[in-house]
C-alpha cells in the first residue's frame, strides 16, 4: 500500500501576528534572499495578496514576481510589504 500525502502549505497556518513574525524572523535568520522572498510569499498569500500590494503600494502581479522563488525584490517592495503585514524589522548587535 502507498503512502499517500498532502501538500503542506504554510499560508495555511499563518493566521495571527506573534505565527507570522516568528515565520518571517526565522528567514531572516536564516539569511537566504530565497527563503526570506518565499517566506513573504507564503505571509502574503495568507494575508491576502491582493489587498496586501495595495497596501504596499504595488501591484498585484509585481507583489508575485518579486515574492516568487526567482524573484528580487527592491529594497523599496520589501520595506513596503513588511510595513502593510504590520510587522518591524529590527537590527541588533
Amino acid at each position: 500500500m502507498a503512502l499517500e500525502t498532502t501538500r503542506w502549505d504554510p499560508a495555511e497556518y499563518l493566521d495571527n501576528p506573534k505565527k507570522i513574525a516568528a515565520y518571517i524572523e526565522a528567514a531572516f535568520e536564516d539569511g537566504d534572499p530565497a527563503i526570506i522572498a518565499a517566506a513573504l510569499g507564503d505571509v502574503a498569500r495568507a494575508k491576502g495578496m491582493s489587498q496586501l500590494a495595495r497596501d504596499a503600494g504595488v501591484t498585484r502581479e509585481a507583489l508575485y514576481k518579486a515574492l516568487s522563488p526567482t524573484g528580487d525584490p527592491r529594497l523599496s517592495t520589501l520595506l513596503g510589504v513588511i510595513k502593510a503585514l504590520g510587522v518591524k524589522l529590527k537590527v541588533a548587535a
